[in-house]
């Protein structure tokens, strides 16, 4: 085997082990909060050293941001899809629209996960520049989310109202289905969580939807 080959051979494994870090780590904070989580239980879950840790993520907000980072490129790429490009398929269009919804609301542990840690370091944290990296791509995806809005306006489709009104109620939709989900109260009453996830899609590709008055 080549210098090269070896060179590219252990790139590939630190990229793998940096993957297994970010997955045992995000599995740890959902399952016992991310306060109580340690970098030695990351460590042993992940079956390295704790120092080997430290040659991936100097501390444990980068590994909260770089999920957070991961989070919002992963909603991109719905945004990407969202955009419709040169689909005129409406049927297809709203399957997509369900896929932001199912994407905000499917994984209410996650999303939860990154509000919280959203108070946290958004204030203090060691590395702000990941936290600006974060904000540039919500900023994208909210341009890019707005001109999706627009188009559907000026198509008829939706309300003529701010397109960040639309933007907005459907965050406060997704954000309140979650809420509802991690309440001790109200969760007993949500029998089928799947069904239940799906029927809020729903409303949330009708809302906002332009309807003519007789």
């Amino acid at each position: 085997m080549s210098d090269l080959q070896k060179a590219s051979q252990k790139a590939q494994e630190f990229r793998r082990r940096e993957e297994d870090i970010l997955l045992r780590a995000q599995e740890l904070f959902i399952a016992q909060g991310e306060e109580k989580v340690t970098v030695e239980m990351i460590a042993d879950a992940v079956g390295i050293g704790k120092g080997t840790i430290y040659k991936h993520f100097e501390t444990k907000d980068e590994i909260y941001l770089r999920l957070m980072i991961r989070y919002e490129e992963e909603l991109a790429q719905v945004f990407k899809k969202l955009d419709g490009g040169d689909t005129e398929d409406r049927e297809d269009r709203a399957r997509l629209a369900k896929e932001y919804f199912s994407f905000r609301m499917n994984d209410p542990e996650r999303y939860a996960l990154f509000d919280r840690l959203e108070h946290k370091l958004t204030s203090t944290t060691s590395c702000p520049e990941l936290v600006e990296k974060l904000h540039e791509i919500r900023a994208t995806n909210m341009e890019k989310l707005t001109t999706i809005v627009k188009s559907r306006i000026e198509e008829g489709k939706l309300q003529d109202v701010p397109p960040y009104f639309h933007v907005f109620a459907a965050w406060a939709l997704a954000h309140g289905a979650v809420a509802l989900y991690h309440s001790k109260f109200y969760q007993e009453f949500i029998d089928d969580k799947d069904g239940f996830f799906d029927f809020l899609a729903e409303i949330g590709i009708r809302m906002g939807n332009k309807r003519k008055i007789d």
